[in-house]
């Protein structure tokens, strides 16, 4: 019988044929759950922190399989999902502070996570039930933006504000690889680079605009376009979550003294489809997709936990009970949603309702008692 090594590349990325080289990655947990220092970030962590970011990290996924299942159902009617891209959510949740704002896009499911939000307010929203059933500004998480890189200006405005507030806060922009390449988002960050503003852009480069690889959108590493604008950007290991957790630490501690924007670029993988629609096996291999399950970002911070004896098989079974759990919930909840009365669209459209709005409503109403009997 011939033995069997498996390889793990310690760079995510740096062997791999399609990818460019890949320098200056922050990384302090290895693919193999080795716990290794960096120079200028360092982690200090109890057992429980480690526990905890590995309930974190398990139940997300748990919620993101569920998700995935009940669109498959035709219960949801689009879902998009962020397997392998758990560490780079939930360690750049972790990192902020109570007053500090985040704006995602529409993949965030972690960060909302760590922010306090349902994810039956989430769910509702790919069910078209409403356009985001969360408080903003009670999570201190803004409302899913599916305009790709508008989310960015938004960050930045707020941020310029909390300038003017004189507040001890910050804010954090969540961004794909593919939004760099928008307008808004260039223009996001000449505003806050010329300003100083306490924003951090958070990158997550999971490698593909959809289908578009990166190294056909750029021809540097994304962290290094940073420094164009004046600002430092820093690449780190996005299956890590405690590199994540460090480096976006300090970003957002930089913004808050004054020191003005920084860009992280997560380095990381999309395990799945873009979304629910999309079919990625038309536009990369199997065999790349099984090289970054070498790098699984839950796998290896529980390896370093059996390892360093800081969790045990009783603890692992708890989680799984616990997701179990979480997605019965979450499918109960979805099959039990109700339908939202057709008036609901017009009574947020403005803070306060404007007669226009309340003439359409009106005719909405009227067009509807048509077909009652």
């Amino acid at each position: 019988m011939t033995a069997v090594r498996e390889m793990v590349d310690p760079v995510p990325g740096a062997a791999a044929p399609h990818l460019p080289a890949q320098p200056d990655l922050v990384q302090l947990l290895t693919p193999e759950g080795e716990r290794v220092e960096h120079p200028e970030y360092s982690l200090d962590v109890t057992d429980e922190e480690l526990r905890s970011l590995y309930r974190d990290l398990a139940l997300v996924r748990r919620w993101d399989v569920e998700a995935t299942a009940l669109q498959r159902q035709g219960e949801l009617g689009i879902w998009a999902s962020l397997q392998g891209q758990e560490a780079a959510q939930i360690g750049a949740g972790r990192a902020l502070g109570e007053a500090d704002m985040a704006f995602p896009t529409y993949r965030e499911h972690g960060v909302a996570w760590t922010r306090g939000v349902d994810p039956l307010d989430v769910i509702s929203l790919f069910r078209g039930n409403d356009l985001g059933g969360w408080d903003p500004v009670a999570t201190r998480f803004n409302l899913y933006t599916v305009v790709i890189g508008a989310q960015c200006l938004h960050a930045t405005g707020y941020a310029m504000g909390i300038q003017r507030d004189t507040a001890d806060a910050a804010a954090i922009a969540f961004l794909g690889d593919g939004a760099t390449s928008q307008g808004e988002v260039n223009e996001a960050f000449i505003w806050a680079a010329t300003f100083d503003a306490p924003v951090v852009f958070f990158c997550q480069n999971n490698q593909y605009a959809i289908s578009v690889p990166i190294e056909r959108q750029s021809k540097v590493p994304l962290f290094q376009r940073a420094a164009g604008f004046g600002f430092p950007g820093v690449r780190v290991d996005g299956n890590d979550v405690l590199a994540v957790l460090a480096v976006t630490r300090a970003a957002l501690a930089r913004a808050r003294e004054g020191s003005g924007p920084t860009f992280i670029e997560a380095f990381t993988y999309r395990m799945g489809a873009h979304t629910t629609s999309d079919d990625p096996t038309r536009y990369r291999l199997a065999d790349e997709l099984e090289e970054w399950k070498l790098r699984d970002p839950i796998a290896r911070l529980k390896a370093h936990l059996s390892r360093s004896g800081k969790a045990d098989a009783e603890f692992f079974a708890g989680v799984d009970a616990e997701g179990d759990e979480l997605a019965a919930r979450i499918r109960k909840g979805t099959l039990e949603m109700p339908d939202p009365a057709g008036t609901e669209m017009f009574d947020h459209v403005y803070a306060e309702q404007t007669e226009e709005i309340a003439a359409q409503r009106a005719a909405f109403l009227a067009y509807q008692e048509g077909f009652e009997k």
